[in-house]
């Protein structure tokens, strides 16, 4: 009775006690159910915030201040080249421009059209490209040497200068017919309408009606907007609407920029050209706040004198030729006359010269051809520099990509002037691109960082240049002398202490001891470990000098040999670990069989056992060379270097790894080098997807399955 007694103490409940328990099992399991999902699903959001958190900061807008504006360099090459040709008259006026074409049958030029209609008995237009310049095809853009012509003036001035604003006003109403009256185009009546938009808007004016203006303006730039805005001016003082004096000055669009921004008693500018960034961020500097006004429009005349009667029309190429290289007529076509060409050209402070080079040759380095950009290069930097590209590469072998990215690097020399992240540049772009215009000489793109150049490039010390191909080869390198050392090692000891070892010796009871607190140790210890053994004890060898191949810089034991062997040993007990759970999980029975077939112990632990285990053992090297790849601590402890722009050579080498490359970054105080950090994160994350892929693949391909 007693037994029965002690019995029922022990077994299970019963009747309802049992349904209760069985309850509060369920309930027991419900819950942990319920902890482990939330526990993945909290595990997935934080991988989700962290790869969009490092994404954010990968790709965005940039804003780039570049030591030369890349157009104004293109523009004065060009503009010096036409200047620098022999029998060239440069000039501001056009009038002299055009009295000096028709007085030479030989001379070529371009003026205004106002100042060719002046001259139309005594000069000739030529078509350019089957086109001649008038209103249908300057309009229309068909013309090439179309242009519209520009009055600038100051959002400020006109919202506290009242004669200024009342001039704009009456200027922007009666400019189509006085344009027309010059001998231009007028701009349109959708131009004039947003024209008079702007200007209320900053003057705070309305109304057709508008009262007399008194005081005095000064009006400076293009000769060639000069005779509309002069003749306004007549018009609005013969028509007593502008009490006082209008002094227009001719200097050049060139000219009244620098004037207009650097002269708070410039009022307005005439401008043949819009104006340029560089140009608008002077103004910005100044506290000016430039307001563009589309005039009228221009269709720049290719003149040639009336009693040349061999040219009548010329293509862009030949436009180019005849002012950039060609000195004779019979150069351009061998039909022509064995004559000198005379050109006549504004001069380089002109807007209109500004415009017939971008029109001709363009304004962007992409634009210009190969030896125009080997010129530009060649003639930008100085004769060392020039030396020491030459020893590293002829630049005559550069292609046009080579020289425009030279070109970029050796005299533009773009430096960060600011940065956005991702999710700014998508929900901030207006504000992003206001803050950028109020930088001075500065250009908005949107850059992703992570790029072929970034992949490629070494590491330096300008972020726009800096790339991790050193530490990628640096990673690859340490992680592959880790898995030569653990995976093999980690194999063997697995394999012993399964198959052959009793676990009852004092030799293997240490060895699962230390096996199962070494898991357990911080990374830190073991690069401590690695910096008194491999470094310091065994310098020699790793460094190679005990073999007559060590680098006087690396002498100290400091190289890739060194720090993967200390990885290799913190990844050691990973595989061992998973090394055994696989060979265990192999059935007893199969062990059995093939030792019933008369089979030795390692016959069956190679023809049986690690067949079975493989996919196991393999699952753990994945994850001790997923470890090894991303370890930081060991590294910075043995001696990894933080700035190397030389590859590796070898194994006794000195490097640098992604995940020391990615901490150098983040400590840098620039906010360029954070986007830097996010985009090697985002090459170590696809670098160990991309490794892990490739082993899965060769475990699942070459897994044999006994049945």
């Amino acid at each position: 009775m007693a037994v029965e007694t002690q019995q029922s103490k022990v077994g299970y409940p019963e009747g309802r006690a049992f349904e209760r328990f069985l309850r509060w099992r369920k309930q027991l399991g419900a819950l942990w159910g319920t902890l482990f999902f939330l526990s993945t699903l909290i595990g997935m959001v934080v991988l989700v915030v962290l790869v969009a958190d490092i994404v954010d900061g990968a790709f965005g807008y940039v804003a780039l201040e570049y030591r030369v504006d890349p157009e104004s360099l293109v523009l004065d090459y060009h503009k010096n080249q036409m200047v620098s040709m022999p029998k060239t008259l440069p000039s501001e006026e056009d009038v002299v421009l055009v009295d000096g074409i028709a007085q030479r049958p030989a001379a070529i030029g371009f003026v205004g059209y106002a100042y060719y209609q002046q001259k139309a008995d005594s000069v000739r237009v030529l078509s350019v490209d089957g086109v001649l310049p008038d209103e249908a095809t300057v309009a229309e853009g068909r013309y090439p040497l179309a242009r519209p012509l520009f009055l600038y003036a100051d959002a400020k001035t006109l919202a506290s200068k009242a004669e200024a604003a009342l001039f704009v006003g009456e200027y922007l109403r009666r400019v189509d017919e006085v344009a027309a009256s010059v001998g231009y185009f007028p701009a349109g009546e959708s131009v004039r309408t947003e024209n008079l938009a702007a200007w209320t808007r900053a003057s705070g004016l309305s109304g057709e009606s508008l009262p007399v203006a008194q005081g005095e303006l000064s009006v400076t730039g293009s000769s060639t907007v000069a005779p509309i805005t002069q003749r306004v001016a007549d018009s609005l003082v013969a028509d007593n609407r502008f009490v006082g004096q209008v002094q227009v000055e001719s200097i050049g669009t060139d000219a009244g920029f620098r004037r207009f921004c650097a002269d708070l008693g410039v009022d307005l500018v005439d401008a043949s050209r819009p104006m340029q960034s560089v140009e608008r961020a002077a103004c910005l500097q100044l506290g000016r706040a430039p307001i563009e006004f589309q005039i009228a429009n221009d269709g720049l005349p290719v003149i040639v004198s009336s009693q040349n009667e061999f040219v009548r029309e010329l293509t862009r190429a030949q436009l180019q030729q005849i002012f950039t290289s060609a000195t004779r007529w019979n150069e351009i076509d061998p039909s022509w006359p064995d004559q000198d060409i005379f050109r006549f050209i504004p001069g380089v402070d002109s807007g209109t010269l500004d415009f017939f080079v971008t029109a001709l040759f363009g304004s962007s380095l992409a634009e210009q051809s190969t030896p125009v950009l080997l010129d530009i290069l060649t003639s930008n930097i100085s004769a060392g520099r020039l030396r020491a590209l030459e020893a590293q590469r002829p630049l005559a072998e550069l292609s046009k990509t080579e020289l425009v990215e030279r070109i970029e690097t050796e005299v533009l020399r773009p430096q960060v002037a600011a940065s956005w992240s991702l999710t700014d540049s998508l929900l901030r772009r207006t504000e992003i691109e206001a803050a950028a215009a109020a930088m001075p000489g500065t250009a908005l793109i949107f850059k992703s960082w992570v790029n072929w150049e970034f992949l490629t490039s070494p590491q330096s010390s300008d972020p726009l240049h800096a790339g991790v191909r050193t530490a990628i080869f640096g990673s690859l390198l340490v992680t592959l002398v880790a898995f030569l050392l653990a995976v093999p090692l980690g194999i063997a000891a697995a394999i012993y202490l399964e198959e052959y070892s009793s676990g009852k010796s004092w030799f293997d009871r240490v060895v699962e001891t230390n096996i199962n607190n070494l898991a357990g140790v911080p990374s830190i210890i073991y690069g401590m470990l690695g910096l008194a053994v491999f470094v310091r004890f065994l310098g020699p060898l790793t460094s190679g000098l005990a073999f007559g191949v060590g680098d006087p810089s690396t002498a100290n034991g400091r190289t890739i040999v060194s720090a993967g062997l200390t990885l290799g040993l913190l990844v050691l007990p990973l595989v061992i670990i998973n090394g055994r759970e696989a060979i265990r999980a192999v059935p007893r029975g199969i062990r059995e069989g093939s030792f019933g077939l008369g089979a030795t112990r390692w016959q069956t632990v190679w023809s049986h056992v690690l067949p079975n285990a493989i996919t196991g053992i393999l699952t753990g090297v994945i994850l001790a060379v997923s470890r090894a790849f991303g370890e930081t601590a060991p590294l910075i402890v043995v001696g990894a270097s933080t700035f190397v722009v030389v590859d590796p050579n070898g194994l006794f080498a000195k490097f640098t790894s992604l995940p020391v490359q990615i901490y150098q970054w983040t400590s840098r105080p620039q906010p360029e080098f954070q986007h830097l950090a996010a985009a090697a994160i985002v090459v170590l994350l696809l670098l160990l997807v991309s490794l892990n892929a490739l082993a899965i693949w060769l475990r699942n391909r070459y897994s044999r399955r006994v049945i």
